[in-house]
C-alpha cells in the first residue's frame, strides 16, 4: 500500500453521520450517563474525539503505539523532558532548534537537568558524550538550520547499550520521508505547525512513542500539564496530513533544483542540502530517508548580517518570516531570527554564521523561485557597487 493510500484510508468516516471529513467536536465537556459512566470522554483536556483521531493517525503513520497532540511543538518537547528527573542529563545535537535550546538551557537546567551538546553527525562524539547520568539523547535530523544528518540507527544502538531514551525531532523530514521508530528511536516529536499542517495556518506539536508504557507516561503528562491541542487545530492537522505525500514530493523536487542552482552562484559560499552529493552524510540520508526535504540553507560569501539582510528583504516570492513547511515559500535569517536566543559563540560554533540564510521551499513553480533568488543575489551586488561609489564621492 502506498503512503498516500495508507493516509487517506487511515482516516475513518464519521460512524454517526457518514461524514467523510472528521467532525470537529468543539466542546469542553461531555454528558455522563451516571457518575463515572460515559462514552469514553469526560473532559476535553483529558480527551477529545477530534484530537483522538489525529493522535491515532500520527501513531499509525510513524509506526508507533501512542500519539499525543499538544498546543505547540515546544509543548511537545516540554512533555518529553518531563519524563526526566533532577540529576538526569540530556545529550543533544549542537545544531539545535533555538526554541529547544532556550527550553533546555533557561528552564530545565535550573531544575537540575544538565544538557550537553555535540555534533551528532560523528558517531564517536555520541559515544564520548554519554555519561552514567545521561537518560535522553536528543537529535534533529536534518537539523535546523544547517541540515546536518545523523545516523539514527547507529545512535539508537548507542542509546540502547547505555539504557538511554532516543528522541528524534522528525519535523524537517516528516513521516512522508523518514520513520525514526523503525530505525530504533523510542520517541518522535513534531512541530505539526510545519509540514504536517502544511499551510502556515496553525500551531501544533505531536509526540509519538514506540511502546505503550512510554506512551502512557506522555499521556499522563499531557493531561496533568494541560498543553493540549484544540479540536479545530486538530482537524486542520488531519486535513493537512491528507495531502502530505503530494506536497512533500513537490517540496523535495523544488528544493533539489534550487540547491543545485545555488551551488553555481558566485555570491554563495556553501549550500547545505542533504540531496547534494557534496553534503556530508549524503549516503546516510539516502539510507534512512526516501527524500531530502524542502529546506535549503546557504551561506553568502560576504559573511555579514548586512549582506544577509539585503538578500532576505530583496526577494519577491520568498517571503521573510519565521517557520517553514508551508505551501508558500519562506526565508529567514537564523542569526537574527530563529536562533537569536543562542549565544553568538555557540551559534557560530554550530555553523550558523552571520551570512547564513534558510529557505523553506514551497510548491510554486521551481523556475519562478530560481528567478526570484537570482534577482535577489544580483541586488546584493548592485547595493555593493552603489556603496563603493558613495564612498568615492
Amino acid at each position: 500500500m502506498s503512503n498516500l493510500t495508507q493516509i487517506l484510508h487511515s482516516i475513518p468516516s464519521d460512524p454517526l453521520t457518514g461524514a467523510i471529513s472528521v467532525p470537529i467536536y468543539q466542546t469542553s465537556t461531555f454528558v455522563q450517563e451516571a457518575p463515572g459512566e460515559n462514552k469514553g470522554y469526560d473532559y476535553a483536556r483529558s480527551g477529545n474525539p477530534t484530537r483522538a483521531e489525529l493522535e491515532t493517525l500520527i501513531a499509525k503513520l510513524e509506526n508507533g503505539t501512542t500519539g499525543a497532540a499538544f498546543g505547540s511543538g515546544l509543548a511537545a518537547i516540554d512533555a518529553v523532558v518531563k519524563l526526566l528527573s533532577a540529576g538526569d542529563e540530556i545529550f543533544a545535537v549542537d545544531d539545535i532548534y533555538g526554541g529547544a535550546f532556550r527550553l533546555f538551557t533557561h528552564i530545565y537546567e535550573k531544575f537540575g537537568i544538565k544538557v550537553n551538546y555535540a555534533d551528532t553527525t560523528h558517531i564517536e562524539n555520541v559515544v564520548d558524550a554519554i555519561t552514567p547520568a545521561t537518560k535522553l539523547i536528543w537529535i534533529e535530523t536534518p537539523t535546523n538550520p544547517t541540515l546536518k544528518i545523523s545516523d539514527i540507527a547507529a545512535i539508537a544502538e548507542i542509546a540502547k547499550a547505555n539504557k538511554c531514551l532516543l528522541c528524534v525531532d522528525n519535523t524537517f523530514a516528516s513521516p512522508a520521508l523518514q520513520q525514526p521508530l523503525n530505525l530504533g528511536a523510542d520517541i518522535i516529536v513534531h512541530s505539526a505547525t510545519k509540514y504536517l499542517g502544511g499551510h502556515s495556518d496553525l500551531i501544533a506539536g505531536l509526540v509519538i512513542t514506540k511502546n505503550e508504557d512510554l506512551g502512557a507516561k506522555i499521556r499522563f503528562i499531557q493531561n496533568a500539564s494541560g498543553a493540549i491541542l484544540g479540536p479545530f487545530d486538530s482537524w486542520l492537522v488531519i486535513r493537512g496530513i491528507e495531502t502530505l505525500p503530494l506536497r512533500v514530493k513537490q517540496h523535495c523536487a523544488n528544493a533539489q533544483a534550487i540547491a543545485e542552482f545555488l551551488q553555481e552562484q558566485p555570491e554563495v559560499k556553501n549550500v547545505y542540502y542533504p540531496g547534494l552529493h557534496t553534503h556530508f552524510n549524503h549516503e546516510i540520508a539516502k539510507k534512512q530517508s526516501s527524500g531530502f526535504g524542502g529546506v535549503v540553507t546557504f551561506s553568502l560569501k560576504e559573511d555579514t548580517i548586512e549582506a544577509a539582510r539585503a538578500f532576505v528583504t530583496g526577494t519577491r516570492y520568498f517571503r521573510l518570516a519565521e517557520s517553514l513547511g508551508g505551501v508558500k515559500s519562506l526565508l529567514c535569517h537564523p542569526a537574527t531570527m530563529t536562533h537569536k536566543s543562542i549565544p553568538d559563540a555557540t551559534r557560530k560554533a554550530s555553523g550558523i554564521c552571520d551570512g547564513l540564510v534558510r529557505l523553506s521551499v514551497g510548491i510554486e513553480d521551481a523556475d519562478d523561485l530560481i528567478e526570484d533568488l537570482k534577482q535577489a543575489l544580483q541586488k546584493i551586488n548592485s547595493e555593493k557597487v552603489l556603496s563603493k561609489k558613495m564612498e568615492l564621492i
